[in-house]
C-alpha cells in the first residue's frame, strides 16, 4: 500500500462520532493530518458521468472482485448496494457533515445546554473556552441569542440547533439570567477554537487502578491518552481499566496510536490487505505511556471498528484481558473519494486483521448464504460441535433462500469475543423506565429539584458514599404526579434502583462533568466490577 494511501485510510463504523455527543455548540473541526481524501476530476452534474467515474473507482480500488459490467445501468445507490454496507455515496451536504464530524477541534462558544421547562439552561461550560471567558456559568438561563428569543417559545429543535455556530472571531450576543439573579444581562461572546480532549473521563477508581473512558477515536486520541495516563501514574496508577464500550470507531491512525501506548517495541498491532492494496503492517514503537502494568479493556456489542483494532491487538498479544460482550464486528477499511461537486464516495478498499491474522468482520450476506457462511466459519474455529452442525444445517436447508432462524441460537459471527463475558443486566429496564428516559423526566427532576438539594461541594466531597435516598424517591414520585406522568407502580418500583443510580449519575455530571458521571455510574457497573476482580 502506498504511503499516502496508508495515511488517508480510516475505519469508521459510525460516522456520528462527535465530541460530547454533539451537544457543544458551534461545531467546526480542524483537519487531521492523518486523514485526507482523494479528489476526483471535476465532474458535470450528469449522473451518467458520475456513475461511470464511480464504476472506475470501484474497479481500481474495491476490496474484492466485482463485476462492474453488470452494474452499468443501475442508479448509484443500487450499485453500492451490491457491495458491502459500509461503502456509500454521500451527497455534498452529507459528505461535508461527515468530514466535519471526523476532524479535530471545534470552533464555537463551548457550552452545553438543556431545554428545561422551555428554557435554555447551561449544563456545561468548557473551561477556558469563549463562553467561560465571557462569564457564562453553569445553571445560567439563556433567554435570547442575537435577535432570536430562544426561551419560553416551545421552539422545535431545528430552530435551536446552530444558533451559536459561526466563524472564529465573530461575536454572538447573548441575554442570560444567572441563578438567583433578579435581572437578566446581555453579554457578547466571541467565537473561537474550543479544545476538547477525546478522553471522556480519566480518574483513579481506587488507590492503584485508573479508569479511562474513550467513546471515539479523534485526531488526538493517542496524545490525549498519554497525558491522561501520565497524570494517573503520578497519582499511583499501576493498573488500568480502558473503557471502549459504545465506541463506534473513528480514525485508523488514532487506533494504532492508542494500541501503541500499551505495547513494547516492534509488536504487530494490525495489518490491512485488499485486492488492490497489498498487505501493510503497523508496528508498535515502544514509546507508549502505559507499557507496563495490568490492563483490562471493556467492550460491548457497540464497540466497533477502530476500537476493535485496539481490543484485538491487546487480546492477541496477551497484553491484557478483554471484559464484556462480543464486539460489533466491523473489520473493513474505507477511503473517501471526493468529487468536484462536493459529493463523495466512501469505498471499502481493504480488510484489517488482528496480529494473529483474525478478520473480525461479521458477515453482511443475507438469508441462506449468511447462515451457510457462518456455519463454515464456526466449524473451522471450533465453536460448533458436530451435533450443532447437523441441527443448524437441517434448519437452513428446509427454508433455503430466505431469512431463516437457526434451530440452535448461535452468536453472530465476527467481532472480538471477550476473555471475561459479562451478561447484559436488564433488571429494571422496563417500558415505564424507558418512557421516563425518552421524555427526559429524569433530567428534568435533576435540574428542577436535586440541584437545589445537593450543591457542588457536597457532591464532589461525597461522590463515593452518598446515594439518592428514599425521601428523594418519594419526592420523585410526587414530581411525576405534578408532571401528570402516568405511573405504573409495579414497573416503577421494579426500576427503582436503576432510577436512583441514574439520578445520582446525572447530578454528578451536572456538577463535575463527564468524569463525575462515570465516577457515579461505575460504582454499580458490573463490567467495571468484573474488571477490578480480574486485575487483582
Amino acid at each position: 500500500m502506498k504511503k499516502n494511501t496508508r495515511n488517508n485510510i480510516l475505519i469508521a463504523t459510525s460516522y456520528s462520532v462527535i465530541l460530547i455527543a454533539g451537544m457543544f455548540l458551534g461545531i467546526k473541526f480542524i483537519k487531521d493530518q492523518g486523514f485526507g481524501v482523494k479528489k476526483s476530476p471535476q465532474l458535470a452534474s450528469n449522473s451518467d458521468e458520475k456513475l461511470n467515474e464511480i464504476l472506475h473507482i470501484i474497479n481500481g480500488n474495491y476490496v474484492d472482485d466485482i463485476n462492474t459490467d453488470s452494474l452499468q445501468n443501475l442508479p448509484i445507490d443500487s450499485v453500492l448496494h451490491q457491495l458491502d454496507p459500509h461503502s456509500v455515496y454521500l451527497p455534498p451536504t452529507d459528505a461535508q457533515d461527515m468530514t466535519d464530524n471526523l476532524e479535530g477541534n471545534f470552533e464555537g462558544v463551548g457550552i452545553e445546554y438543556y431545554m428545561l421547562n422551555d428554557t435554555m439552561m447551561v449544563t456545561g461550560v468548557v473551561k477556558d473556552g469563549p463562553a467561560y471567558q465571557a462569564g457564562i456559568k453553569l445553571g445560567d438561563k439563556i433567554l435570547s441569542i442575537d435577535t432570536a428569543t430562544v426561551s419560553g417559545r416551545n421552539l422545535p429543535k431545528d430552530q435551536l440547533t446552530g444558533r451559536f455556530k459561526g466563524k472564529a472571531g465573530t461575536g454572538v450576543s447573548v441575554v442570560l439570567l444567572h441563578p438567583n439573579a433578579l435581572q437578566s444581562n446581555r453579554i457578547m461572546v466571541t467565537r473561537g477554537k474550543v479544545n476538547i480532549s477525546s478522553i471522556d473521563a480519566a480518574y483513579m477508581i481506587n488507590s492503584e487502578t485508573g479508569y479511562v473512558r474513550i467513546s471515539k477515536f479523534g485526531a488526538n486520541t493517542d496524545s490525549d491518552f498519554s497525558v491522561a495516563a501520565n497524570n494517573l501514574k503520578a497519582k499511583g496508577m499501576k493498573k488500568l481499566i480502558l473503557d471502549l464500550r459504545d465506541n463506534g470507531g473513528g480514525y485508523f491512525t488514532a487506533a494504532t496510536g492508542l494500541a501503541d501506548q500499551f505495547l513494547p517495541e516492534n509488536k504487530l498491532i494490525v495489518y490491512t490487505q485488499g485486492k488492490h492494496e497489498p498487505r501493510t503492517d503497523y508496528f508498535s514503537t515502544g514509546t507508549g505511556a502505559f507499557q507496563n502494568g495490568k490492563l483490562a479493556v471493556l467492550i460491548n456489542e457497540n464497540t466497533a471498528s477502530a476500537s476493535e483494532i485496539v481490543a484485538g491487538a491487546i487480546q492477541d498479544l496477551g497484553r491484557g484481558i478483554i471484559v464484556g460482550r462480543r464486539s460489533f464486528g466491523k473489520g473493513l477499511v474505507q477511503e473517501q473519494f471526493a468529487f468536484g461537486d462536493g459529493s463523495a464516495l466512501n469505498l471499502t478498499i481493504a480488510r484489517y486483521y488482528t496480529p494473529s491474522g483474525r478478520s473480525i468482520q461479521k458477515s453482511y450476506k443475507k438469508g441462506y448464504d449468511a447462515y451457510k457462511h457462518e456455519l463454515d466459519e464456526r466449524m473451522t474455529d471450533g465453536e460448533l460441535t458436530g451435533d450443532d452442525r447437523t441441527s443448524f444445517q437441517d434448519s437452513i436447508e428446509k427454508t433455503e433462500g430466505v431469512n431463516v432462524q437457526p434451530a440452535k441460537k448461535i452468536k453472530p459471527l465476527g467481532g472480538i469475543q471477550p476473555d471475561v463475558f459479562v451478561k447484559l443486566d436488564t433488571t429494571g429496564y422496563n417500558k415505564f423506565y424507558s418512557n421516563l428516559v425518552s421524555k427526559k423526566v429524569l433530567s428534568d427532576y435533576v435540574f428542577n429539584v436535586l440541584t437545589s438539594k445537593y450543591n457542588a461541594s457536597f457532591v464532589e466531597q461525597n461522590i463515593n458514599i452518598f446515594t439518592i435516598n428514599d425521601n428523594d424517591f418519594k419526592d420523585f414520585i410526587g414530581f411525576l404526579q405534578r408532571k401528570n406522568v402516568p405511573i405504573d407502580r409495579l414497573q416503577l418500583y421494579s426500576a427503582k434502583s436503576v432510577i436512583l443510580n441514574d439520578l445520582k449519575a446525572l447530578l454528578c455530571r451536572y456538577y463535575l462533568g463527564d468524569v463525575g458521571y462515570y465516577r457515579a455510574a461505575n460504582q454499580t457497573d458490573n463490567a467495571v466490577r468484573q474488571a477490578l476482580l480480574n486485575l487483582q
